[in-house]
């Protein structure tokens, strides 16, 4: 992120340690970002409409307007605005209200610095990011299918402009990564050699800008790629 344009960063936290911590460490960082803080959903949301930040990041425990109904109303100010819940939260169901609700990233709040700074990169190219200590039991979920309809504001990539471009072979190696198969168990289903089968798997990655196997997976069930 170095050199690049300022990033106008909304904090939106009640402790003020923490809002000073992550103030801190986001000054710190090779990004060039102009912070703003709030203490509360009600006050995030007041300085959303007047700034309309680039990115908000957001406790879910806050007073008042919570974080779930925080981040609803925000996207109905800009759905352009990039939400990074921030949380030592980790229930599954509030995840996927938190994903309902048109958020990008669930972050829980023993990240390292450096891999926020990273999610925050992914999320202005338009990925989404969950962490690892809850994506595994939201995959799950997924793949019974009980995740909820997103509202229709909320255009999956497969259905949108920047629709994403999958040959017929990265939708059979997608389709495996989804039922858990392992490179050499997909190199072995589809009857290809393991080198094959990794290099399906990092473009897949790429085209869906995520960074592992189960962000592919939940990003495949959820926009309905698959």
């Amino acid at each position: 992120m170095e050199n690049s344009a300022k990033i106008n960063v909304l904090i939106i936290e009640d402790h003020a340690l923490a809002r000073f911590g992550l103030k801190t460490v986001l000054n710190e960082s090779p990004g060039n970002f102009f912070i703003t803080e709030a203490e509360s959903g009600e006050k995030g949301l007041e300085l959303s409409k007047s700034l309309k930040p680039d990115i908000v990041i957001m406790d879910l425990g806050l007073p008042g307007i919570n974080g779930i109904d925080a981040t609803r109303k925000i996207k109905l100010v800009d759905e352009n605005i990039k939400i990074i819940i921030l949380t030592s939260h980790n229930s599954e169901q509030e995840v996927l209200n938190v994903l309902h609700a048109g958020a990008q990233a669930y972050c829980l709040k023993d990240i390292k610095p450096e891999k926020l700074f990273q999610v925050i990169e992914f999320i202005l190219e338009g990925a989404f990011w969950l962490d690892p200590g809850v994506s595994g039991s939201v995959l799950k979920v997924l793949k019974l299918k009980k995740f909820p309809t997103p509202p229709s504001r909320f255009e999956s990539d497969a259905e949108s402009g920047d629709k994403i471009q999958l040959t017929d072979r990265e939708v059979d190696v997608l389709s495996l990564i989804v039922d858990g198969y392992t490179n050499a168990e997909i190199s072995e289903k589809l009857c290809v050699s393991i080198h094959t089968a990794k290099a399906h798997v990092c473009n897949i990655l790429h085209k869906l800008s995520v960074d592992d196997r189960t962000q592919a997976a939940i990003k495949a069930l959820k926009d309905k790629i698959i």
